[in-house]
This record gives C-alpha cells, sequence and structure tokens, in this order.
C-alpha cells in the first residue's frame, strides 16, 4: 500500500494531479481508518496507463469515460475496445505528421550543412 506522497513521487506526477484524477472519476484510492487516501499496486499500474494515454494526448474526458466504461463491467468492453482504437488512429495520424515534419527538418538540416560548408553566411531560416 502507498500514500499519496509515496504514488506521486513513484510518478513523478504532483499530489494535485492524483487529487484531480480522484475528483474526475478517473482513480478511487482506498481510504484508511484516517481517512487518508491509500493506493495498491493495481492503482499503480492504472495510473500507469492513464499517464501513458495522456503522453499521447488522449483528452481526459475520454480517459475519464474509459474509467467508468471500466467500472461498469466487462459488458462495455466492446465500447472500450471503439474507445482505444479511435484513439491508436489519433496516435497513428501524430506520427504520421511528426514523420512528415521530420522529414522537413531534416531537409533543411542538411540546406544549412551545405550552405555553410561553402562558406554561406545568409539566413535560410525562411527558405523551404
Amino acid at each position: 500500500m502507498y500514500t499519496i506522497s509515496e504514488v506521486s513521487k513513484l510518478l513523478a506526477i504532483t499530489t494535485y494531479t492524483l487529487r484531480y484524477y480522484e475528483k474526475e472519476g478517473i482513480v478511487a484510492p482506498i481510504r484508511n481508518a484516517n481517512g487518508e487516501r491509500v493506493y495498491d499496486d493495481t492503482h499503480l499500474a492504472w495510473l500507469r496507463f492513464v499517464l501513458r494515454l495522456k503522453q499521447t494526448q488522449m483528452p481526459i474526458s475520454q480517459i475519464r469515460e474509459y474509467a467508468q466504461l471500466y467500472l461498469e463491467g466487462e459488458h462495455t468492453s466492446p465500447a472500450r475496445l471503439n474507445l482505444l482504437e479511435d484513439h491508436r488512429s489519433s496516435i497513428q495520424d501524430q506520427i504520421r505528421h511528426l514523420t512528415e515534419t521530420e522529414k522537413m527538418l531534416n531537409d533543411k538540416i542538411a540546406n544549412y550543412k551545405v550552405f555553410i560548408s561553402k562558406g554561406n553566411t545568409v539566413d535560410l531560416s525562411m527558405d523551404d
């Protein structure tokens, strides 16, 4: 069992974020006899998953929806699957855009290297 401070340190997030996730219905820590939040390994695994979803730009509203569907039970598996497949599609779009941007930057960097190696000093930052 972990305190909110311990979870905060383990996951490198603030206690404010953990309280926010609780308020939003994304995580439901256990309360001990003193009313303090207590987390177990299942909570940690779930929060790691939530943080991954956040890293991939999934909105809190969708994470909340997924969490609520999970709590409703196995009959929501198709809806959860659809939600995750839609998000995967969004991630694939992000990857495609980032790959295109990386190519553009690589081309720009290559042009700068050639330009500088020839001793030029004109700024090419606005060139395509």
